[in-house]
Order: structure tokens, then sequence, then C-alpha cells
């Protein structure tokens, strides 16, 4: 099935790209010798990283780690083997990997509507292929919010690790929230999400192994086979809309 609106790559009115500064040589000659001729701002980089340093001395840091959480509500085996450092660093890094569940379900739930108005491709998902892998994510966030509470911890705290998740889910929020954006390019978008929601699950997962959290080892060993599927099958719609695109046999 072919998209229903607007083709591939082209936004409602644009009849011509003219950013470049080819579509116009004369004038971008002009503005060439322009730039060259003026020396009243020449570039300074010294200058650019002096200020780079001297927010960097001067910022708090992105987040804070609450007080040291008791281990009343913590599970017994948690409570043997984790205190001080090691439960705030396993802590943090739950609370990162549930910061990104939760965007990856939302994104998610934009990309049906795409999905919904705009229709697929051939070899692109379906909408239950979509509304499965939400369900997954979604699953995921539900499964690290029961984890933080069986280790004594308030699932509700931004720690740094999930702020820093947070901000970092911002850019592809909004390629899937832009209503010019393609199915095609929402999945890209997808895509670079999955790639790094697998590498933070195999990064957990270590660091549990290290601690010597079977259980939990077990636990997130699931959602990352899940996960690997999700890139899998993205990365596969992808390459059918490329293979497409060039009208590759």
């Amino acid at each position: 099935m072919i998209q229903k609106k607007k083709p591939e790559g082209v936004s409602v009115g644009q009849q011509m790209n003219r950013t470049g500064i080819g579509a116009s040589p004369k004038d971008g000659k002009k503005m060439v010798e322009a730039a060259v001729a003026d020396e009243a701002a020449p570039v300074d980089g010294k200058k650019a990283t002096s200020m780079r340093r001297f927010y960097l001395e001067e910022s708090d840091a992105i987040g804070t780690m609450p007080p040291p959480t008791t281990v009343k509500g913590a599970a017994k085996t948690v409570k043997e083997a984790l205190t001080g450092t090691k439960a705030t660093v396993l802590i943090d890094k739950v609370a990162e990997r549930m910061a990104f569940e939760r965007t990856g379900t939302r994104l998610y739930e934009a990309i049906l509507t795409k999905h919904e108005v705009l229709g697929s491709f051939d070899g692109g998902p379906s909408a239950e292929d979509l509304k499965h892998i939400r369900d997954e994510e979604f699953e995921h966030f539900v499964m690290l919010k029961k984890t933080l509470e069986e280790l004594g911890a308030d699932p509700t705290v931004m720690t740094p690790s999930a702020d820093l998740a947070g901000v970092e889910g911002m850019g592809l929020g909004q390629v899937l929230g832009d209503p010019r954006t393609t199915l095609a390019q929402g999945l890209h978008a997808l895509l670079v999400a999955e790639v790094a929601d697998k590498a933070g699950w195999e990064l957990l997962i270590a660091l549990a192994q290290d601690l010597g959290q079977t259980q939990l080892v077990e636990r997130f060993r699931k959602a990352d086979a899940q996960e690997h599927e999700h890139t899998r099958m993205v990365g596969g719609w992808l390459a059918a809309h490329t293979s497409a695109a060039a009208k590759v046999v």
C-alpha cells in the first residue's frame, strides 16, 4: 500500500529546494566575496572555547540522586547485596531505562497516528506491528517501575541518568510530532531510539551481573531480547523503503 498523502521528501507547498548556494550562482558568488572581505567579525574559536569553559566551571550537575533510600521496603536478596554507592548506581541506571521506555512508548503512539493518516508502504509496518512494539515498550516501563520499588527506591524521582535520557529523547519526539515528517522519516527516528535502547539494556545487564543480581539479570535479558527484535523490525522496514525509493530489484 502506498502512502495516502504527500510523497516522500516533499512538503506541502514546496516546489523546489532553494537552500543551497547553487540555486542562485550569481548571488552566491557575491555572498562569498562579502564574507571573505568582511574582517570586522573574524571567527574566534578561542572565545567560544573560553565561554564553554566558563559555563562548565560554573554550572551545576544535571539532576541529583535523592538521599540514600532505606532498605526497609527492598527485597531480601537486594538488601543483602546492595548498599551505599552500589545501590545508588543501580537505581540511577534502572531509572534511566524507565525514562527511556516511557519515551519509547510515546514515540510509538506518535507513529501510530502517522500510520493511521498516511498509511504504510510495501514492506512497511502494519498498525498491529507498531502496537505490538508499543505494548512491549510499556511493559518494560512497568517492569522497571516494579524493579525500582523492589530496590526500595521512589520510581517518581528524576535521577541524573533519567533526566539525561529525557533530554536525549526530546529530539526524537520532535521528529515524530512534526506533521511534515513521513512514516519512513518517523521510522528512522525510531531506529535511532531502538539502537540506543538496546545498548542501554546491555549496559544495565552487565551492571546487574557485576552486582550479583541474578534475578534482575534474567528480567532484563527478556526485555533486551525484545529490544533486539524491535531493532531488527524497524531496520527491516526502513531497508524496504529505501530499496523501493531507489527502485532496487
